[in-house]
């Protein structure tokens, strides 16, 4: 029955994106709604950016009528709402950071103080285990803000963030069906509706794209990851959830932690757009944007196999080994100069 429900959902979702998105696509260009090129991004066509429009509309139609909305998922969808409202103006006339950082402080506290929505324990990393109440909402709010973020600044190249979130919720809803553990089991069902969501979006925003997603869907992906993220380590399903949880969502987070330090050693502000991130100087190694989205997404599958096969170890020991890898793969792409990516 639950197979039943999940492809009812996934179907729903897929083709009411599929089909929103070409509509979209005309009143943008109607409208001349579209994304003006410029020296940091790598399109160089005037382009809509309210594709995040027609994955909200397939996923949020198909979890409320096919989805379990206990457990917090309606608390979830609520925060959903306002960070969806929140991107698409800024899509439409923009908004300043601060404005931003106000709507996602609201979605954050919905689920954390209504769902209680939180990680409550570090599970022995550093030798930390349950959490002050105090500290486990601080930490929260930081975790929800940093991936949300992270997903929306992973959103550079055609197909790219759509790609890796659609990895990212994959991974979490599989955990979520197999665990069977009734207070996370419906967050399967979360995931599917996403993922119906998001390649039905893909079908028009792999190279050359005909729509970006948008803040308005970067955003709303950001969140929604977030939370599958808290809850597939407050479930405790596998061996060192949290350490697994980062290796889930390895590339986003390598991006956002890297570049940001290289702006503050740099004496800029870490919020300051560059062209330094990870697709960036991927693309300065030679490869096309097709190629570059595949990579990326190969990486983070290969850490994610890597971190369940492996989580046995420890989270302190899984810790170290991506620390280190980071550190490696940091190296490795400050090898190559910005040269390409700056003409592509």
């Amino acid at each position: 029955m639950k197979f039943f429900t999940y492809l009812l959902s996934f179907s729903w979702s897929f083709f009411i994106t599929l089909f929103a998105i070409p509509s979209i696509v005309y009143v943008a260009h109607l409208k001349n709604i579209l994304d003006q090129p410029n020296k940091r991004t790598v399109h160089v066509s005037l382009t809509p950016r309210l594709g995040g429009l027609g994955v909200f509309a397939g996923f949020m139609s198909a979890l409320t009528i096919f989805g379990d909305l206990s457990n917090g998922v309606q608390q979830v969808l609520a925060g959903c709402i306002i960070l969806f409202f929140g991107g698409l103006k800024d899509d439409l006339v923009s908004i300043s950071a601060f404005k931003k950082f106000f709507m996602q402080v609201l979605a954050t506290g919905v689920v954390m103080f209504i769902a209680n929505i939180r990680i409550t324990s570090f599970q022995g990393i550093f030798n930390i285990h349950e959490l002050p109440e105090g500290l486990s909402y601080g930490f929260t709010f930081f975790t929800i803000v940093g991936i949300t973020n992270a997903i929306n600044l992973i959103d550079g190249l055609d197909g790219l963030a759509g790609t890796i979130v659609t990895i990212v919720v994959s991974t979490f809803g599989f955990f979520f069906w197999f665990a069977h553990i009734e207070a996370y089991s419906n967050y399967a069902g979360v995931a599917v509706c996403l993922i119906g969501g998001l390649l039905g979006f893909l079908r028009y925003n792999f190279y050359k794209a005909r729509i970006f997603m948008g803040d308005t869907g970067s955003l709303l992906c950001g969140f929604v990851v977030s939370i599958m993220a808290i809850q597939f380590i407050e479930m405790r399903a596998v061996p060192s959830a949290p350490t697994v949880a980062l290796g889930v969502l390895f590339v986003p987070l390598f991006d956002t932690v890297r570049v940001s330090l290289i702006r503050i050693l740099k004496g800029v502000s870490p919020f300051a757009p560059d062209k330094n991130h990870i697709h960036h100087r991927v693309l300065a190694m030679g490869f096309s944007q097709v190629s570059t989205v595949l990579i990326l997404a190969l990486l983070n599958i290969l850490v994610i196999l890597f971190v369940f096969s492996f989580s046995h170890w420890g989270n302190l020991i899984l810790l170290l080994c991506l620390l280190g890898f980071s550190v490696v793969l940091s190296f490795v792409l400050g090898q190559y100069t910005t040269k390409r990516a700056s003409s592509v």
